[in-house]
């Protein structure tokens, strides 16, 4: 609350001198719309996204922060779009791979097979701002310098992304029907085309069925990489730890996990065990 008071300040001020360019106002207004984000402010946050957009096109944060306030509003088609035109912008960046993986799959059991003649468009991104962000401009500390795909290589990002989120969803099936082993192997290929948090997530709980504690330790390892407060990943590493007898380490991951969720049942309940 009080940094987005200070961030409506600057913006006054810098307006009432003349003096703002419109990369220092998008980037003030975009700073603010992580306040409002925060606080839950959806859709103060939309708005100061929108408005950074107007300022300078195609700014990854602010595209991130709306698309993260419309799918909290279940706003799905739109945070959709914005998370696609930020893999426009720069392919590599996992938050807009995570969301439009979970996006695709709200979609899906939303609006079934023909979730895609639903969207709004998807605005194209001309080279020109792909290349305004992989290049900081000089003293600009707000630089962005993401690296940018070469041609073709965001389509075949995409279309990578979605084959992985379908033989995730393969995986989950098989857990369903408690074919653990086969489900590994759906989650192994869906990580070999995206590294998604809760892929590994997924694969470690079938580790631990399997008594494949070390595998599901190193699983957990590598969704906490990507996600390090991943209340799955501290729990499920703590339960194949505890199992490897390794009972320091893990306590450490029970701790770690009731610092974000400090009334969690289950962990709680795991701690008590391994006390004693």
């Amino acid at each position: 609350g009080p940094a987005a008071a200070l961030y409506t300040r600057a913006l006054e001020l810098l307006e009432a001198a003349g003096e703002a360019t419109s990369e220092e106002r998008s980037v003030l207004l975009a700073n603010r719309a992580a306040c409002h984000l925060k606080d839950g402010a959806c859709s103060l946050c939309i708005n100061d996204c929108s408005r950074a957009l107007e300022l300078v096109p195609f700014g990854m944060k602010p595209l991130l922060r709306r698309a993260a306030a419309y799918e909290a509003l279940e706003r799905y088609p739109l945070a959709y779009v914005d998370y696609k035109t930020v893999l426009q912008v720069d392919c590599t960046i996992q938050a807009a791979h995570d969301g439009v993986n979970r996006m695709t799959k709200a979609l899906l059991e939303k609006d079934g097979v023909n979730w895609r003649q639903k969207l709004p468009p998807i605005p194209k991104v001309p080279v020109s701002a792909q290349t305004r962000w992989s290049i900081p401009s000089a003293g600009a500390p707000w630089a962005n310098t993401p690296a940018t795909a070469p041609p073709g290589e965001s389509d075949q990002t995409a279309a990578d992304t979605e084959r992985a989120q379908t033989l995730k969803e393969e995986g989950n099936e098989l857990v369903k029907k408690g074919n653990h082993k086969k489900a590994v192997e759906k989650y192994s290929e869906s990580l070999k085309l995206n590294q998604e948090c809760a892929t590994y997530t997924n694969r470690a709980f079938c580790y631990l069925t399997l008594k494949q504690y070390k595998e599901a330790v190193q699983d957990c390892t590598e969704a906490l990489r990507l996600d390090p407060k991943n209340v799955k990943a501290l729990y499920r590493r703590a339960q194949a730890l505890k199992e490897l007898k390794d009972y320091k380490s893990s306590i450490a991951d029970i701790k770690s996990l009731l610092k974000t969720e400090p009334k969690n049942t289950a962990a709680l309940r795991l701690l008590q065990e391994l006390n004693r």
